[in-house]
């Protein structure tokens, strides 16, 4: 679990100096973060990380509006699967699921996603998180 933390405070940060540097909004103010939490069934891991990784690379090259789709395997199960999303807006984030390429993802991984939550995240506290990755830069 610490490994986990560690990793996705990392992946945030670097997302974060991102969305700084490109002008997007500063977290907490009307940014969308999402940690997907997916289960995958066994028999399509491989499969499914092929359709993953390919939609989170497509998604961050041509969608200006995704700060940051950044994969992640549990280190103690495979078939669990946390994506740190981070979008600039609620309209980025629709835009985001219209595109062919998440489309293509969402069809095509259907009958392979044991289990699906999409809860949305916000920063305990704002102000010390852009300390944080102010340090990134």
């Amino acid at each position: 679990m610490r490994q986990f933390i560690i990793a996705t405070m990392m992946a945030l940060s670097a997302c974060i100096a991102k969305a700084q540097n490109e002008g997007l909004v500063c977290m907490g103010e009307t940014m969308i973060v999402r940690l997907a939490e997916i289960e995958v069934f066994p028999q399509y891991l491989t499969e499914y990380l092929s359709y993953a990784n390919e939609v989170d690379r497509l998604s961050v090259e041509r969608e200006p509006g995704v700060v940051c789709l950044f994969p992640m395997q549990s280190a103690d199960d495979s078939t669990k699967i946390r994506i740190l999303e981070i979008y600039a807006s609620e309209e980025a984030y629709q835009q985001h699921l219209k595109t062919d390429h998440f489309q293509k993802y969402k069809q095509g991984t259907l009958h392979m996603v044991k289990d699906l939550k999409l809860p949305t995240m916000k920063p305990l506290d704002p102000e010390t998180m852009k300390l944080i990755f102010k340090k990134q830069r």
